[in-house]
């Protein structure tokens, strides 16, 4: 098993596990780039974290690990 399959693997385990908090951090930190930019590229920010749920939920080949995102009020 080489380098990289080795933290596939460990990177899938912690997904499955902590989900829920990894998603807060993806929204804490899109939230937080928002504000930075006082919105001007909110539709970037958000394409970007449904992205980056999308990929770290499908590391196994499964999409329910990581909770759909909640809309931004």
């Amino acid at each position: 098993m080489s380098f990289l399959d080795k933290a596939k693997a460990k990177l899938t385990d912690a997904v499955d596990q902590h989900g829920d908090k990894i998603a807060d951090g993806i929204d804490k930190a899109g939230k937080f780039a928002n504000e930075k930019t006082g919105g001007k590229h909110a539709d970037k920010i958000d394409q970007a974290t449904g992205k980056a749920r999308d990929a770290l939920d499908n590391l196994d080949g499964k999409n329910d690990d990581i909770p759909p995102a909640t809309p931004a009020p």
